[in-house]
């Protein structure tokens, strides 16, 4: 079985509290339609496979708060290594949800990812030095285990086995161009986040 990003991001919005969330592709799409205006939120667009490394250095630079990271098993793939990075670094407050539907661009084009979709990432989170990894493949199960994932030691991991979204496009309709905005939002949301976090000058 498996969950729908939508089911997913629904039990992580109501499980985070107050914590500063960073997410990107299909995960940041879904939030963007149920918490848009979220004050400790950034999106890691365009910097695919970057969201792990931003949110290693919020975690480092505020401790006291957690730090939740929304990615997708294809970005986290473009940065595989930023997993023996968050875990050297050991933050407390770091817990990595990898969205796993086996294609990227999820909903768009639908291309397969690298592996055909089997690579473990627990078992690679484990090998790297993180304090846990867990894996949820039924909604009911994640709902009912997310608490207790979120107030495990931490850097931990945490692998959805997500439904990938039916393509849109393919050769009888191409994506269009993406506008300015898309390559705007993280300058602005970063701003948002540290007038949030009182850090803004």
């Amino acid at each position: 079985m498996t969950i729908s990003t939508l089911e997913a991001c629904k039990a992580i919005l109501e499980a985070r509290g107050d914590a500063i969330v960073v997410s990107t592709m299909s995960a940041m799409q879904c939030m963007d339609q149920l918490a848009p205006d979220y004050p400790f939120g950034l999106s890691s667009v365009p910097l695919m496979g970057g969201a792990a490394g931003l949110g290693l250095g919020l975690a480092l630079s505020f401790p006291e708060r957690k730090v939740i990271i929304l990615d997708g098993d294809a970005s986290l793939l473009m940065e595989l290594g930023v997993l023996a990075t968050v875990a050297g670094m050991r933050p407390s407050n770091f817990y990595h949800f990898v969205f796993a539907n086996g294609v990227q661009f999820n909903g768009g084009a639908n291309l397969p990812v690298a592996g055909a979709g089997h690579v473990d990432f627990c078992g690679i989170a484990r090998a790297s030095g993180y304090a846990g990894a867990t894996r949820f493949s039924k909604a009911q199960d994640l709902r009912a285990g997310l608490s207790a994932c979120l107030s495990a030691p931490a850097p931990a991991l945490i692998e959805l086995d997500i439904e990938p979204t039916a393509p849109r496009f393919g050769p009888q309709l191409a994506q269009p161009e993406q506008g300015d905005a898309r390559f705007e939002r993280m300058g602005m949301e970063a701003r948002r986040l540290m007038r949030a976090l009182g850090t803004a000058r």
